[in-house]
This record gives C-alpha cells, sequence and structure tokens, in this order.
C-alpha cells in the first residue's frame, strides 16, 4: 500500500496529486468595518462625480455634463459591484 503523501488519481490523462485542485482557505484580507470604510469612501466619490456631472450639466452645457458623467458613471459602478461583492445592504 502507497503512503498517502505519494498517492496519485489518474484523471483524464493527467495525474492529480493529493492537494492539487483544492481550494485552500486563506485568512481573511481585510475586517467587516475595513469593508464598510471602504464602501463610505467609495459611495462619497461616486456621490460627487453625480453631483459634478449635474452641476456641468446645468450650469455649463449639456455636453460637458455627459463628458463629466463617463467617470461618474464608472466610480458608481465600482462602488455598487463593491458592496454587491461584499453583501452590503442599503
Amino acid at each position: 500500500m502507497r503512503s498517502r503523501s505519494r498517492r496519485a488519481h489518474a484523471c483524464r490523462g493527467r495525474v492529480l496529486r493529493e492537494g492539487d485542485g483544492v481550494p485552500t482557505l486563506s485568512p481573511m484580507s481585510k475586517t467587516r468595518t475595513e469593508v464598510l470604510e471602504e464602501s463610505r469612501k467609495k459611495g462619497i466619490v461616486a456621490g460627487a462625480s453625480t453631483a459634478g456631472a449635474i452641476a456641468a450639466g446645468v450650469f455649463v452645457g449639456a455636453t460637458a455634463g455627459a463628458i463629466v458623467a463617463v467617470p461618474a458613471v464608472y466610480f458608481t459602478y465600482k462602488w455598487w459591484k463593491h458592496r454587491a461583492e461584499n453583501g452590503i445592504k442599503f
């Protein structure tokens, strides 16, 4: 009988060694408080850029508002995605 550490299994022409393909658990990189703080900062950036786009559209012109809206949409998307990935609800 082979020892446990040297055991190998054939699977579709390749050899899988013990531990291959098994997800490992790593310690959490951030605490919940740090994640919420990061979300708050991203929300402030998204809100400020959106407010700037609206102000540019009203006071400067529609073209300027549309140009400034592009980064606002990007920051808002990143903020929503961050909240969804971390399970943060409103």
